[in-house]
C-alpha cells in the first residue's frame, strides 16, 4: 500500500512521540514523504562505508571486556546488556561523532535512552496510564519526562555546537571537505540536506531524526545480534561453518578487521543472520491505519478507518509459507531457495514505502559484529532456555544468557 493509504496507527506509536518528536518513525503525510526523500542519501553506501571502522572499534571494546570477564571467571554473559551498549556506543559515534566510552563507564545519556525504551514498553502493558494526564502524575511518567529532557538537551547541544562551527558561507565546501576526509556523521548530513525548494531542516526536525536513529538503531540491532548468537550456539555445526568462512577471508590479514568490501564475501554468515531474523524478528509487529477501503486478493475488504496489525513474527512462522517454521535452517536463504518465495514472506525490516530506512546500516553492523565475535569466541548455550518476550522489540525474559569461550590466540 502507498504510505498515504496506510499511514501508521497513531495509538500504537504515540507513547514515543514526546521522546522522538516528528521523526521518520512517527511522522505522516507530506512531512514524512519530504523527510524520507531528504534522508535517503544519508544511508547511501558511500556514507555507510566509513562507519565500518567505527563498528570494528566498538566491537573490539566489547570483546576486550568479554575477555576480561572470562579471565575473572564470568563465562555466562547477558548478550542483550553487552550488545545494546556496543550498538549505542557505535551509534553515538556515527550520529554525533561523540565517544562517551559508555561500554566502559556509565553514561547519563545512554542510561536515559535505555530507561526511555523500558518505560515505553512498560506503559504499553498498563492500560490505566495510556492517557497522558494520568501517566505524567505517576513516578514512571516523571522519570520519562526527566529522561526525555536529558536526551533532548544532549542532541540540542550537539546541533547548536555544530551550527556554531559551520561557516556562514561556503557550507557546502566545508561539508564536502569533511565527506572527503570521511568524517561526515549523521548530524552533518541532516544539516546539509535540502528539499526541492532548497529549504533545510529546522533544529527541531534534526533533533527528531537524530533521536529516532538512536532509538531505532540500537535495540533492534542488539536484538538481532543476540538472537543470531543464540541460534548459532544451539547449532555448533553452522557456527563452525561461519567461523571457517571468516577465518578464510581474513587469513593473511593483520590486524584482523572487517572492511566494507568483505561484507559481500560472507554468504553463509549472511544466510545465518537472515534465518535468525526470520525466527526471531527484532520488531514483531507493525501497525497501519487504512485511510480508504482496502480490497484483499480474495475479494474481502478491510474498511476505511480500521487499524491493522501486521504480525511479522506470525508471517515468519506461517507453515503455509515456511516448511518446518520452528527449525533454524540457514539454507532457506540460499539463492536457489529464495527464487520461488513471495517477496513479502520475509519482512524483518517491514515492507513497502515505510520500510526501515536503516536496514543496510543494521545488516552491516550485524555482519561485522558476528564475524569478529565468531573469529574470537566460541558461543555456547546456557543451561536455561530463554523465553521470548516481545516488548518494543523481541527480548528474552531476564536477559539472553550465553556462555563464551575465547578461542586460542594462535592462528585464526
Amino acid at each position: 500500500m502507498s504510505a498515504a493509504i496506510a499511514p501508521k496507527d497513531v495509538v500504537f506509536y504515540s507513547f514515543l512521540k514526546p521522546w522522538l518528536g516528528d521523526g521518520l518513525l512517527l511522522s505522516a503525510g507530506d512531512k514524512w514523504s519530504s523527510h524520507r526523500r531528504m534522508l535517503t542519501p544519508a544511508f547511501h553506501f558511500n556514507i555507510l562505508k566509513p562507519y565500518v571502522k567505527i563498528f570494528n572499534d566498538s566491537i573490539n571494546v566489547m570483546h576486550a571486556k568479554w575477555k576480561r570477564l572470562v579471565s575473572e571467571g564470568s563465562t555466562r554473559l547477558d548478550m542483550f546488556e553487552h550488545i545494546s551498549l556496543m550498538t549505542l556506543d557505535s551509534l553515538q559515534k556515527c550520529v554525533f561523532s561523540f565517544d562517551s566510552n559508555c561500554q566502559e563507564k556509565p553514561s547519563e545519556y545512554i542510561a536515559a535512552i535505555l530507561e526511555l525504551s523500558a518505560l515505553v514498553a512498560k506503559r504499553h502493558q498498563q492500560i490505566f496510564v495510556h492517557t497522558d494526564f494520568l501517566y505524567y502524575l505517576t513516578p514512571d511518567g516523571k522519570r520519562f519526562r526527566r529522561a526525555c529532557r536529558l536526551v533532548h538537551n544532549f542532541t540540542d547541544a550537539v546541533i547548536q555546537e555544530r551550527r556554531r562551527t559551520l561557516p556562514d558561507e561556503g557550507v557546502d565546501d566545508f561539508l564536502k571537505a569533511k565527506a572527503k576526509a570521511k568524517t561526515l556523521d549523521f548530524i552533518d548530513i541532516l544539516l546539509l540536506t535540502k528539499d526541492q525548494d532548497g529549504k533545510g531542516l529546522s533544529d527541531e526536525d534534526i533533533r527528531a531524526e537524530a533521536d529516532t536513529f538512536m532509538f531505532a538503531g540500537h535495540d533492534t540491532t542488539a536484538s538481532g545480534l543476540s538472537w543470531v548468537l543464540y541460534n548459532l550456539a544451539k547449532h555448533p555445526e553452522y557456527q563452525e561453518r561461519c567461523r571457517q568462512e571468516v577465518q578464510e577471508l581474513l587469513r593473511d590479514r593483520e590486524p584482523k578487521e572487517i572492511e566494507w568490501d568483505d561484507l559481500a564475501q560472507l554468504p553463509f554468515l549472511t544466510m545465518c543472520i537472515k534465518e535468525s531474523l526470520r525466527l526471531h524478528p527484532p520488531v514483531t509487529v507493525v501497525s497501519r491505519c487504512c485511510t480508504q477501503d482496502v480490497v484483499l486478493p480474495d475479494g474481502r475488504v478491510i474498511p476505511k478507518g480500521v487499524i491493522c496489525l501486521i504480525s511479522i513474527f506470525g508471517t515468519h512462522h506461517n507453515p503455509t509459507v515456511w516448511t518446518d517454521p520452528e527449525v533454524y535452517n540457514p539454507f532457506r536463504f540460499d539463492p536457489e531457495n529464495i527464487k520461488d518465495r513471495p517477496s513479502l514472506a520475509f519482512i524483518p525490516f517491514s515492507a513497502g514505502p515505510r520500510n526501515c530506512i536503516g536496514q543496510t546500516f543494521a545488516l552491516t553492523e550485524m555482519k561485522v559484529a558476528l564475524a569478529l565475535t565468531l573469529l574470537r569466541f566460541r558461543v555456547l548455550p546456557d543451561k536455561e532456555e530463554p523465553r521470548r518476550k516481545p516488548e518494543l522489540i523481541l527480548r528474552a525474559e531476564g536477559g539472553l544468557w550465553l556462555r563464551v569461550e575465547p578461542l586460542s590466540a594462535g592462528p585464526q
